[in-house]
């Protein structure tokens, strides 16, 4: 007697542990997308991965290298006993005994939670709301695929990612040969990384249930981490106590090296678990493509402006506009504010003045503004690779041939979002200089102040200019290479943020765009580099709209 055929989607029924009746259950598949998501991240994850790692790693060697003594590190130490440098690095008991490893935990601990939140996000993003958006989940779930199939797939990539990178961690900080740097310690400072990687995850699963939009989803969840950090900060900098109040602050106090406290771990698991479990539950309470918030229903017709590229393309814009904006103008604000006291919190510290000194200026106040500014001009950084992204969306989705289709002309679709990405680059700058102006001019009592730093926020345009024509010419001719885009802001913040700490060449600065702009309003004013970055930023658009015209869409 000839045997039942068993096709592909009753075994994988089975696999998913069916009834006898044959019914799927809610996890079937899991394990085959698991491997279709790793299939598509195998350059994505090990790239976050191994860069996060890296940078750890020559951060250790880099303090053993830069304060060999216990003098050197008892410096540092007294000078970032400060409310200014608390809210920037992490809680005041790290520098009670400040070794390389307490250096290392205080300085990028937070950091690398944050990044690795980052990291998370993004990867569920992707295989959950992105699938849905795209049409491609449904053809998926039309299989014998679960319900929670997906979304348990994206978090186990996520997992996958961040538990690769706490092992890294834990097995590399040793191996260095560091002093201090011990293997229950660094084994404590990789499973806090990826705790924080595995919480924001679980954030994740929640904000795609809300809305129909991936970019919504992954903003409302990074807007989650923002917030988490900022409260770890202002309670760094008030005394510890609000810092209670963020899972970023439970496992900065953990305290690698220092103490190794295992037990802040628990509320950070707890936490992710309760809120993983409330994505799940929450996206049985929605159709497939659909959020949970409604989408409001829009005007009978659409105004003339829609009926251009550019007008469109402003329109697809603006939510991610307005978002920075807003972001960009509360940052401005809280730098603002610390002006009236940096002299008072900077003047005893020796290697924060001499990194001061190289800018230039007539005062603490001028230098301090000019170093945190490029700072914020990274997080500017961010929105223009953000949005240039934005015509990739548009033609992996497929909404960009029906455009395509009509008389509009690649270039003329092409140039139109990229005049939306320099345009809201130049705006989120401006909202960055007014908040950062208006809160500097309430904290020092001098209101010139407030040109003076929202010139210097604008001087920052072009560099975010050369910054959106790099993505862009990235996305003309290697779309499938567009990660490279990430490349200008994230170098502009590793020797930014480290630079000072790690006491890096002068000269690696000027190789990004950002280190061309004259650091006002401690520096003089310089029109030749910004006219040159203005330059190269037009060519990298001309060769990103030749190579548009040149491959196939999508």
């Amino acid at each position: 007697m000839t045997p039942p055929v068993t096709t592909t989607a009753e075994r994988a029924v089975r696999r998913g542990g069916a009834d006898r009746a044959g019914e799927r259950t809610t996890l079937a598949g899991t394990v085959t997308l698991l491997r279709f998501a790793l299939r598509r991240d195998r350059v994505r994850l090990p790239v976050w991965v191994l860069g996060l790692g890296l940078l750890t790693l020559s951060s250790a060697t880099s303090v053993h290298t830069v304060y060999p003594t216990a003098a050197d590190r008892a410096a540092i130490a007294r000078g970032s006993d400060n409310p200014a440098l608390l809210a920037m690095s992490g809680p005041a008991h790290y520098l009670a005994d400040y070794t390389w490893g307490a250096m290392l935990g205080h300085r990028l601990l937070g950091l690398l939670a944050v990044l690795a939140g980052v990291m998370s996000v993004l990867t569920v993003t992707r295989h959950t709301r992105a699938e849905e958006e795209g049409g491609r989940a449904e053809l998926v779930r039309s299989s014998a695929v679960g319900r929670h199939a997906p979304l348990t797939a994206a978090l186990a990539t996520a997992a996958v990612a961040d538990l690769a990178l706490g092992l890294l961690l834990a097995v590399g900080l040793p191996g260095l040969g560091v002093p201090g740097l011990s293997g229950g310690g660094a084994l404590l400072f990789g499973a806090a990384t990826a705790a924080g990687g595995l919480l924001f995850a679980a954030v994740a699963a929640v904000t795609v249930q809300v809305s129909a939009h991936a970019r919504t989803s992954s903003g409302l969840a990074l807007a989650v981490l923002g917030a988490a950090y900022a409260l770890r900060a202002a309670g760094d900098a008030g005394g510890g106590g609000l810092s209670w109040a963020s899972p970023i602050g439970w496992l900065q106090r953990t305290y690698p090296f220092v103490d190794d406290r295992w037990w802040p771990l628990l509320p950070a698991l707890a936490l992710t678990a309760a809120t993983a479990a409330a994505g799940f539950g929450l996206s049985t309470r929605r159709d497939l493509g659909a959020g949970l918030r409604a989408a409001r229903p829009g005007p009978a017709t659409g105004g003339p402006a829609l009926g251009t590229p550019l007008g469109l393309a402003l329109r697809l814009h603006r939510g991610l506009l307005g978002g920075f904006a807003v972001a960009l103008l509360l940052l401005g604000a809280m730098y603002g504010s610390l002006l009236g006291n940096a002299d008072s919190m900077l003047k005893d510290v020796d290697q924060i003045k001499e990194a001061l000194a190289r800018l230039g200026g007539h005062s603490l106040a001028d230098s301090f503004a000019a170093l945190t500014m490029l700072v914020v001009a990274v997080v500017g950084g961010v929105y223009a690779v953000l949005a240039t992204l934005r015509p990739r969306a548009e033609e992996s989705a497929g909404r960009a041939v029906p455009v395509l289709a009509t008389g509009v002309s690649r270039s003329r679709w092409l140039g139109a979002h990229l005049v939306a990405a320099l345009l809201g680059s130049t705006v989120v700058m401006l909202a960055a200089g007014v908040g950062f102006g208006l809160a500097g001019a309430l904290s020092t009592g001098d209101w010139g102040v407030f040109l003076r730093l929202t010139g210097a926020a604008l001087a920052f345009t072009p560099a975010l200019w050369v910054t959106v024509g790099f993505a862009a010419a990235v996305y003309g001719w290697l779309p499938r290479a567009m990660p490279l885009a990430w490349a200008v802001p994230a170098y502009a913040f590793v020797i930014g943020y480290l630079g000072p700490l790690l006491q890096l060449p002068a000269g690696l600065d000027r190789l990004s765009p950002f280190g061309q702009v004259p650091r006002l309003p401690a520096a003089a004013m310089d029109w030749t580099p910004l006219a040159v970055l203005t330059v190269v930023a037009a060519a990298l658009i001309a060769l990103a709209l030749a190579g548009f015209r040149r491959r196939d869409v999508d």
